[in-house]
């Protein structure tokens, strides 16, 4: 048993959290589209044929905006494809993922199914094999208000308010290999600043996303991000990260460790940011998108993604299916921390990705929906971890990880509302084999009860929820006790706590 002691200062906020903070990314990617949102011929489908029982899933999910059409995806994409009457749509060859897109849904349906879960749609624009002309034509048809061709077209189609939105991604990975219209750093810089120099032209209160390196294992990275923010520092708003963590290329207390990795990750960006714009003389803060993480065995993935059968193009095909250990809700848990901790620069944060692909939300074709083991910290956290995140400092002992040496055993972060008086605090205790007794001094915040404790502390580590025993890896409810504003608990090994205060 060790002793972990967390205190916070209200007078110390680290930022107000972003209700972006809970994204996800909608992608047409394997089932995530069609038999994951979409399925007019599943018995719960409305009569837009989305999936009623996704839908009521995606909302405890507690989901607040979706980045879409991809991802890779977006970087071959004719958004013009997916609009207008479905019989006259066309099919494409599909290059990222190897497979047809049939664009049955577009960009009006995703705003449909948007309005319907209460969800704030994110868009990304194709600056592989399009640039500056079809982000114009996209920003006229999706926000236009005026009597022109493209907002025309879409009141054409049945939709005759504007959608306004708000966010844009420039493009997706474009320093990756693997991304069709893969650019260098200059390059791309170009592009992606023309093109947002043309869409703020039409409305200059847009939010715009620069990409990125893809990871920080990146040979380019740092200097990508460099040479992006130095071409375009006035005209983006953020700069986008994406960070996946593989449990099978690691042991698995690194593994815990995630919320560790992903600190280094977003500090060094912000380092990099800043340093820009220190060298601009500028005041501006380039904020941060981190509109793709998750846990995904990326590994088991790259030896199979290039056997491809070049005859074999299928429609809505398996892809990426990962089914989630209990291990692996407790890193994303950690995860989410770390996000959470960054919350001054981090405001946007999309969960890669919503259905089926490496997703907390899985279904059967025709058939049954269920939560994965991930979906719990995600909900949880979406819920009860709104309002400002405060500096946690955290007195506590180290454990062990092979990747990063000795790393603090409990980490933790605190969040408070002061206009509903309601806060969280979320801990994850990294030890496979230590408890700890937790003490939380909370009195500076108001904090004087517990509403609600709740904890992932499985037995197996290797357990998963399936249709049949989708309750298999659950939270349960946690012994906490609080006087005097000073929380206490004791944290099993290998567990993530979720308590809401009052």
């Amino acid at each position: 048993m060790s002793h972990a002691r967390i205190s916070v200062d209200a007078d110390r906020p680290i930022g107000s959290i972003d209700r972006r903070m809970y994204g996800v990314l909608v992608e047409h990617l394997g089932r995530c589209v069609y038999t994951g949102i979409f399925e007019p011929d599943h018995p719960t489908a409305d009569a837009d044929g989305f999936r009623r029982d996704v839908m009521e899933l995606v909302k405890e999910l507690g989901v607040t905006i979706a980045r879409y059409p991809g991802g890779n995806f977006v970087s071959n994409y004719r958004w013009e494809d997916g609009v207008g009457p479905v019989a006259e749509r066309p099919s494409r060859l599909e290059l990222a993922w190897h497979s047809i897109e049939t664009n049955a849904f577009g960009l009006d349906e995703f705003m449909t199914w948007c309005a319907k879960a209460d969800v704030e749609p994110m868009m990304a624009i194709n600056l592989g094999t399009r640039g500056e002309e079809d982000a114009i034509n996209i920003l006229e048809y999706t926000n236009g208000v005026c009597s022109t061709e493209y907002a025309d077209k879409r009141r054409a189609n049945g939709h005759e308010d504007a959608y306004n939105v708000r966010m844009w991604c420039l493009g997706n990975e474009m320093d990756g290999p693997w991304q069709v219209g893969h650019k260098n750093a200059e390059d791309y810089a170009y592009l992606a600043g023309s093109t947002a120099r043309a869409m703020k032209m039409i409305d200059q209160d847009l939010e715009l996303v620069a990409c990125g390196s893809s990871a920080w294992e990146m040979p380019t990275f740092g200097d990508w991000e460099r040479t992006v923010l130095e071409l375009n520092y006035d005209e983006v708003d953020f700069i986008s990260m994406h960070r996946y963590v593989d449990p099978d290329t690691q042991d698995r207390a690194s593994f815990l460790a995630a919320g560790y990795d992903m600190d280094r990750f977003i500090e060094g960006i912000i380092a990099t940011a800043d340093a820009v714009g220190a060298k601009k003389r500028s005041t501006k803060k380039i904020q941060i998108s981190v509109d793709e993480w998750n846990v995904w065995r990326l590994s088991k993935w790259n030896s199979i993604e290039h056997g491809f059968d070049p005859a074999d193009w299928p429609v809505a095909p398996k892809r990426i299916e990962d089914v989630y250990t209990a291990a692996d809700a407790l890193a994303l848990g950690g995860m989410l921390i770390s996000l959470l901790r960054h919350a001054d620069r981090v405001k946007t944060a999309c969960i890669a990705q919503l259905v089926n692909v490496i997703a907390p939300i899985m279904t059967e074709k025709g058939g049954r929906a269920w939560r994965q083991t991930t979906f719990h910290p995600f909900a949880i956290g979406s819920r009860i971890a709104r309002g400002t995140a405060y500096d946690a400092v955290v007195e506590t002992a180290s454990t062990p990880t092979e990747r990063y040496g000795d790393v603090d055993q409990v980490d933790a972060v605190v969040t408070w509302d002061k206009e509903t008086g309601t806060g969280s605090l979320l801990a994850l205790n990294r030890s496979l084999t230590d408890s700890a007794d937790l003490t939380a001094a909370l009195a500076s915040l108001g904090v004087s009860r517990v509403i609600e404790a709740q904890i992932l502390a499985p037995a197996d580590l290797d357990a998963v929820n399936t249709a049949d025993e989708p309750d298999a890896v659950v939270p349960v409810s946690h012994p906490v006790a609080i006087a005097d504003g000073v929380l206490t608990t004791t944290l099993p090994p290998a567990s993530w706590l979720a308590v809401e205060l009052g």
